[in-house]
């Protein structure tokens, strides 16, 4: 990023990104960068991440933010003094006016045990409006199954702190696919979610990523996986249960009702610009990707511009911006514009469009795209396979 530093401030950046890596405990199937908290080190941690957002306002500079997203780890076990200056700093270095006067959106993600009335007053009155609740299940034995600590009853506690300080906005985030789980425990789990009245759930189906507590175990025989048909069972009522409660899919994994979509994760999906601070965080700014150093020993490390060390960079690179437009795209069901697509792939090279073109052109002979008003968008078959769809395109890219 100091590389690319003059260019990158030329570029108009309305979303930021803070990571928290504090948790009470690592859940087993968690795989994001995250460290079991002892309290010792927030505030070195907060000092640091508040060098680093004066290291990054530069980049920011005239426009107000449109989004901002602080997730973890578990943000909400930060303590309230130190969330004052942090949001302080935050006020002080960036444009808020707009996510201020309801323009924008500011999100924090909580758990239902760590959440204290004391917090979502500090967070709403410096113009936090929107809540993610990690709930995940509202099953005692599938808490216990994905060692969550949290019990079924705190979870609407929680909401209702969460109502009682002003906010409107509330998204909650469920898992299917847990082993040992039914459809009608997954029914339960989406009609106790409701009964909170959100209107935005995000519905994750469990998957066992490298690395974590949860893939051991499952190596080792501990538990039988779900079967396949019944996560597709599963994923299909999501849909339908969901839209019958005025919800819509507008991301495979993700439901709102009209206008409440999660702006901040659409900046992603749709290829825009955002900051991002903490360690392991991942920032993506005229094409450059970049993603800081995890641990936060190393995160903590000072420099004179306030900006950490790297772990990964990337420049701008054609190629890799239309597997990323292919792939984040297709997820969501606005889907892609063709005409912009097929044109980003003839920059690249004249067959990369054409195999585009007769990728697509197979995947709608096979009922899994439609071609809707000039854009490419998977249809309720097509997401049910789309990363293998998208693969394949990819594929055609490469040929």
């Amino acid at each position: 990023m100091r590389t690319a530093g003059a260019e990158l401030q030329q570029e108009s950046v309305r979303s930021l990104y803070l990571h928290v890596p504090f948790c009470s405990h690592k859940c087993h199937y968690c795989d994001f960068y995250s460290l079991v908290d002892t309290q010792d080190r927030q505030e070195a941690f907060t000092q640091r991440l508040i060098q680093e957002l004066h290291g990054l306002a530069p980049f920011a500079a005239g426009t107000p933010l449109g989004t901002i997203f602080v997730g973890g780890g578990t943000p909400s076990l930060l303590r309230v003094p130190l969330w004052k200056r942090l949001l302080e700093a935050l006020t002080d270095r960036f444009d808020l006016s707009g996510i201020r006067q309801g323009r924008g959106e500011f999100t924090v993600e909580c758990n239902p045990e760590s959440v204290s009335p004391e917090l979502l007053d500090t967070l709403r009155g410096t113009g936090a409006d929107r809540i993610s609740m990690g709930a995940q299940s509202f099953d005692r034995a599938h808490l216990k199954t994905l060692d969550r600590i949290h019990n079924p009853e705190s979870v609407s506690r929680a909401v209702a702190m969460a109502r009682s300080a002003g906010f409107e906005r509330l998204s909650i985030d469920l898992i299917f696919g847990i082993p040992g789980q039914t459809l009608d425990d997954w029914k339960r789990d989406l009609d106790s979610a409701l009964s909170l009245g959100t209107e935005h759930l995000s519905c994750y189906n469990l998957t066992y990523e490298q690395g974590t507590a949860m893939t051991a175990r499952l190596a080792r025989g501990e538990f039988q996986p779900a079967d396949e048909d019944v996560e597709v069972d599963m994923y299909e009522m999501t849909v339908d249960h969901l839209a019958a409660a005025g919800f819509r899919r507008y991301e495979i994994s993700n439901y709102s009702k009209p206008g409440r979509e999660a702006l901040h994760n659409l900046a992603y999906w749709r290829q825009e610009n955002w900051l991002a601070a903490g360690p392991s965080a991942s920032g993506h700014v005229g094409g450059w990707r970049w993603k800081n150093v995890a641990r936060l020993d190393d995160y903590l490390r000072a420099s004179a511009d306030g900006l950490p060390e790297v772990a990964d960079a990337e420049a701008p690179d054609r190629a890799r911006a239309l597997r990323e437009r292919v792939w984040t795209g297709l997820r969501l069901w606005e889907g892609l514009d063709a005409e912009s697509t097929i044109a980003a792939a003839g920059q690249i090279r004249d067959s990369a469009a054409r195999a585009l073109q007769d990728a697509v052109h197979r995947v709608r002979e096979q009922g899994l795209l439609d071609d809707s008003g000039g854009r490419w968008v998977l249809n309720k078959r097509g997401m049910l396979i789309a990363d293998s769809i998208v693969v394949d395109l990819m594929a055609a890219l490469d040929r």
